[in-house]
């Protein structure tokens, strides 16, 4: 993220269960990381391409969440390779789920 122009402050936390639930991410939309980035859930290895546009385009949602661990994510394959056969999708604060990208 920080390759990609993102401030990134790393802090580790005892029950990430709790803070994932205190961001509004339910189990089933849960993964390995939970950040914030003006004001946005970002729940595990979205792209930064997808960051920027939901910083850009503003939607009126929670965040985006990669589910699991998708095995073709950013930082879960070599470098430089492209996203692959996952999905990113948006949540908002009353549970609605929306595709935000396929890959």
């Amino acid at each position: 993220m920080r390759e990609e122009g993102f401030k990134v402050i790393a802090k580790d936390h005892t029950n990430m269960a709790e803070i994932k639930a205190n961001f509004g991410v339910s189990r089933p939309l849960q993964s390995c990381h939970t950040g914030v980035v003006n004001g946005y859930v970002v729940e595990g290895h979205v792209p930064a391409a997808d960051i920027k546009r939901l910083l850009r385009e503003r939607p009126d949602v929670l965040g985006l969440t990669a589910p699991g661990m998708p095995q073709k994510s950013p930082g879960m394959q070599p470098k430089g390779l492209p996203p692959k056969d996952y999905d990113v999708l948006s949540f908002d604060h009353e549970g609605k789920v929306e595709l935000f990208r396929r890959y």
